[in-house]
C-alpha cells in the first residue's frame, strides 16, 4: 500500500506552499528567512488542518446592535510540537488560533538505529477534550511521529492531527498505518530516504536551520 491509498493523508497543492518549500530547500537561505518560511508554511497548512476547528457562539456589540456570532473556541485546541524542530511551526499555527494551548514532546533519534527515544512530554490539561495538532517539519522514517502520537494517546488524547512540511513516502505510510484515525497534512512528498534516514532531496536538518546550530 502506498501513501496515496490512505484516505487520511492530504498533500498540499497550494502554489504558495510549493514556492516557499522551494525557498526552504535552498542551501543559501539563511536562518532568519528559513524560520520565517517555516512559520508561513505552517500558517498555510494550518488553514486546511483547522477547517473543522470547534466554534462557540458569543454575544458581541456591533455598531448597530447586539448579536450572537461564532468564534474559535481556543480552549479546545492544543498545538504540540515535536522538539526541537517542531517549535518552528508553532507561531504559524498560533497566528490562526492565538488562544491555543501549547504542549511539548521531546524525542531524539538514535544515530545508529535511527529510531526515536522520548525524554519529555508535557500536555495541556485536560488533553482528552482538545483537538490536538502535532507539528514537525520533517516526516522521515515516521518513527518520531508514531511515538509522539502513541504518547499523546497514552495521556488521553483522542482528536489528533499531524502536520509536516516535507515527508518521505515510507514515513507517511508508517504513520498512516500506525494511526489510521488521525488526519495527516503534508506540504510536499519527497523522493526517498538516504542511508542515514535523511529525506532526499530534502532541506537538510530542519532544527539546525531553524535555530542556526550544527
Amino acid at each position: 500500500m502506498q501513501y496515496k491509498d490512505f484516505t487520511n493523508v492530504q498533500v498540499m497543492d497550494h502554489p504558495l506552499i510549493k514556492h516557499k518549500i522551494s525557498l526552504l530547500r535552498n542551501v543559501n537561505t539563511g536562518t532568519y528567512e528559513f524560520r520565517q518560511l517555516v512559520e508561513e508554511i505552517a500558517t498555510l497548512e494550518g488553514y486546511e488542518a483547522l477547517r473543522d476547528l470547534p466554534l462557540k457562539d458569543v454575544e458581541i456589540q456591533t455598531p448597530l446592535e447586539k448579536c450572537m456570532t461564532p468564534m474559535i473556541d481556543g480552549k479546545k485546541l492544543a498545538i504540540v510540537p515535536i522538539l526541537r524542530a517542531g517549535l518552528g511551526m508553532v507561531p504559524g499555527v498560533q497566528a490562526l488560533a492565538p488562544l491555543a494551548k501549547v504542549g511539548h514532546i521531546g524525542l531524539y533519534r538514535d544515530p545508529e538505529t535511527h529510531e526515536p527515544h522520548d525524554y519529555y512530554c508535557k500536555l495541556p490539561d485536560p488533553i482528552d477534550q482538545r483537538l490536538i495538532v502535532v507539528v514537525d517539519p520533517m516526516l522521515a522514517t515516521g518513527g518520531s511521529a508514531v511515538d509522539a502520537i502513541n504518547s499523546i494517546k497514552a495521556h488521553g488524547g483522542k482528536h489528533i492531527k499531524f502536520m509536516c512540511i516535507i515527508a518521505a513516502p515510507v514515513g507517511i505510510e508508517r504513520l498512516a498505518k500506525a494511526h489510521p484515525d488521525i488526519d495527516i497534512y503534508v506540504g510536499n512528498v519527497d523522493r526517498e530516504l538516504n542511508e542515514n534516514a535523511y529525506i532526499l532531496p530534502g532541506l537538510g536538518d530542519a532544527g539546525d536551520r531553524i535555530f542556526g546550530t550544527k
